[in-house]
């Protein structure tokens, strides 16, 4: 049986995976990305609002903590958290951006 530091067991890598997108506002929330409980060690979740939106655009995370994003028009606000497992996002008509996902996942090589 191998032990945590023998040879014979590889050490678990740490994968980066970054997601980008842009949203249109719609007047509800969608959810633009989720994954099952378990997939990933960590998240960075970012939202630009775009300087000719309208109102602010909130953002919603799952994860340990929950995260909330809010940023109004022209500005990036971003959160981070722990086993993320989905992300909304919430716009009024008239709201455009993007928003970028980085997601750490541990894997063994």
């Amino acid at each position: 049986m191998c032990q945590s530091h023998s040879a014979c067991c590889p050490q678990a890598q740490i994968v980066q995976e970054k997601i980008c997108g842009n949203f249109n506002g719609l007047l509800a929330a969608e959810e633009v990305w989720s994954a099952p409980a378990g997939s990933y060690v960590s998240g960075t979740f970012q939202i630009f609002n775009s300087a000719s939106s309208l109102a602010p655009v909130a953002g919603a995370v799952v994860g340990v903590p929950p995260g909330v994003l809010a940023a109004a028009p022209g500005v990036t606000d971003s959160v981070s958290v722990n086993s993320p497992t989905s992300f909304t996002i919430t716009s009024a008509i008239g709201d455009s951006g993007t928003y970028c996902i980085t997601l750490y996942k541990r894997v063994l090589a």
